[in-house]
């Protein structure tokens, strides 16, 4: 099993943390999900069959894009709809 740590934008909440673990948890090889609002990280358990690049996209599609990236109104709002959903499903 392979660990991959990514540090993201935008983590404000439980309906956050909720979608984020919910939606990597739906791509194929994941293990398990831990999401650290201390560290605004996402530690991801999984087999060879996913990639680093695979959980990016993900995220950024949910609107929590790595730290790294630029953080631009689209994303920051993509992120309040991810967090609303996930307090609603919670």
């Amino acid at each position: 099993m392979k660990t991959t740590k990514i540090i993201i934008a935008n983590l404000k909440c439980g309906g956050c943390e909720h979608t984020i673990k919910t939606k990597l948890s739906e791509l194929e090889g994941v293990e398990s999900v831990i999401v650290n609002h201390e560290e605004d990280s996402v530690t991801i358990y999984h087999n060879e069959k996913s990639t680093k690049e695979d959980f990016t996209k993900k995220l950024h599609d949910l609107g929590y894009p790595e730290a790294t990236e630029e953080n631009g109104l689209l994303l920051q709002l993509k992120s309040y709809a991810s967090c609303i959903v996930g307090r609603i499903n919670k």
